[in-house]
């Protein structure tokens, strides 16, 4: 009997990209496994509702689960996909990502061949709406939520970890661990998150392995909304508050952790600023010391992001 893989689709209006983020997954090329789409609909108030329902008529012979979520939070929404799903491994990828053809059957394929993965992150291209603005810069890809490790399948290390945008576990990590915490993570209209940092530090207390894997790739659209200077300094100041409740729901010396790391990474853009600008580059680095000032405010200070 084949097993099963279950993509959890969380979704808050998304009109724009659900449907070609949903179809992106009911087309793979799987083999030895079954597909089990499940869809978080978190209260979104545009026609994510009547896209869903459409797909689900549009391809009857897949099986696709549909839920709406009443309580508002991206965590509750993910913890409630994870309820409902009856794979072994679990696939998270966001309601405006794209994933490219054999994207489950690479994660299948790592999964089945190395038992001691317990959860893995692939890699995210970024997908521009119009054009990457002209600060964008390396060290700031990572907030849209792209990343690229490379062409090895390699350990995720020290304080890195996979992109929410395109992770997946074993079932039985949340099992062992629990869920999400729902304190964190995105509310509705605010940029809090947190809830990955909290879930794979979880992870790694308990030396559990998360795994790169560079060829499941997905597109993450990155509308021009989001490259706003509003939008980044909203999503600093979430930043920052995130890791405050994260490090204080430990207990204050892992806040004071977070001070002390939030310093080393104020010396490292600093480093980076004067990079760019005796590189003629001065707009990316100037963006680089605004986004540290933002997240500081939200870690020191508590500013409301919403």
């Amino acid at each position: 009997m084949n097993q099963i893989i279950s993509v959890i689709i969380c979704t808050y209006n998304r009109e724009k990209y659900i449907e070609e983020s949903i179809v992106s997954i009911l087309n793979q090329n799987v083999i030895n496994y079954k597909v089990e789409v499940v869809i978080i609909n978190n209260n979104s108030t545009d026609s994510t509702h009547e896209i869903c329902s459409s797909l689900l008529t549009k391809y009857p012979s897949k099986n696709i689960r549909y839920y709406v979520e009443k309580e508002q939070g991206l965590s509750i929404s993910r913890n409630r996909g994870i309820e409902l799903s009856n794979g072994e491994i679990l696939v998270f990828i966001d309601d405006d990502a794209i994933a490219y053809p054999h994207f489950l059957q690479e994660i299948i394929n790592n999964y089945s061949t190395d038992l001691t993965m317990q959860a893995s992150g692939g890699r995210i291209y970024p997908r521009f709406e119009s054009k990457e603005p002209e600060w964008m810069s390396k060290f700031l890809l990572p907030l849209m939520s792209v990343i690229d490790k490379g062409n090895n399948k390699k350990l995720f290390k020290g304080t890195s970890y996979p992109i929410g945008a395109n992770m997946a576990f074993r079932k039985s990590v949340f099992n062992d661990l629990g869920l999400f915490n729902k304190n964190l993570g995105r509310n509705g209209n605010n940029l809090q998150g947190g809830e990955e940092k909290d879930f794979f530090n979880r992870m790694k207390e308990r030396k559990m392995k998360i795994y790169y894997l560079p060829f499941a790739c997905i597109d993450h659209i990155i509308p021009d909304a989001r490259l706003d200077r509003k939008f980044i300094k909203k999503m600093g100041l979430g930043i920052g508050t995130s890791e405050k409740i994260r490090s204080l729901c430990i207990n204050k010396l892992e806040y004071l952790i977070s001070i002390l790391k939030e310093i080393t990474k104020w010396l490292a853009s600093l480093i980076i600023l004067f990079y760019y600008v005796f590189t003629f580059r001065p707009n990316k680095g100037v963006m680089i010391i605004k986004f540290r000032i933002w997240v500081s405010n939200g870690l020191l200070f508590n500013c409301k992001n919403g």
